[in-house]
């Protein structure tokens, strides 16, 4: 297990020296990788705080140097998340970019999380949501959070009035067809009790 913060040091440089080279595959819209340690209570400044940026994505080549030099999943402490966010927006609720969205929350077994990251980070690069949400809205992250029990997975969208127009849980359970995924739902940030922007 890793033992404090994680080393993602290596993540950055890996992947700046991909983005340098003459042939890569260009994302259509850039990703940022970020890893925070949640603690409970945190004010959203502190939670901010806590928030270490690895590198923001804009290629094929450099989502896979990221994604190849950080430690896995299975390998964080309890408490510890990844978030990978479109542009270079932060996983807050209450970041203007996200404050009208909200999460769908599920579930997933430890043995199945690194296969169900790793899908749904893909899926986001691919930009294979698109047919699975509404006109107006836009799916803008994926986190998951280790657990000491079942991992937590979520789904960030821009546009909360739309999330039941929106077929992204079905859309999840076909990337990984075999996963028993349990306790899926929905939730808007401003409906958070910690959400401290404008409700």
């Amino acid at each position: 297990m890793v033992v404090g913060s994680p080393n993602i040091a290596g993540a950055a440089e890996a992947a700046q020296l991909k983005d340098q080279e003459e042939d890569v595959h260009l994302l259509n819209t850039p990703w940022t990788m970020w890893l925070d340690k949640t603690e409970r209570g945190a004010s959203a400044a502190e939670y901010q705080a806590s928030l270490k940026k690895v590198y923001t994505m804009t290629s094929v080549e450099s989502f896979w140097a990221v994604y190849c030099n950080i430690p896995d999943v299975r390998d964080l402490n309890t408490r510890y998340t990844y978030h990978m966010m479109r542009d270079d927006r932060k996983p807050l609720w209450e970041e203007p970019r996200n404050a009208r969205g909200g999460t769908w929350k599920v579930k997933c077994r430890k043995d199945d999380s690194p296969d169900v990251w790793k899908e749904l980070l893909l899926a986001c690069i691919g930009e294979q949501f698109d047919d699975a949400v509404a006109e107006d809205d836009d799916i803008c992250g994926v986190s998951i959070s280790v657990r000491d029990r079942d991992d937590l997975i979520q789904i960030w969208n821009t546009n909360a009035l739309k999330h039941e127009e929106a077929k992204v849980i079905e859309k999840m359970k076909s990337l990984a067809p075999k996963v028993r995924f349990t306790a899926t739902f929905y939730k808007r940030h401003e409906t958070h009790h910690a959400f401290e922007g404008k409700k």
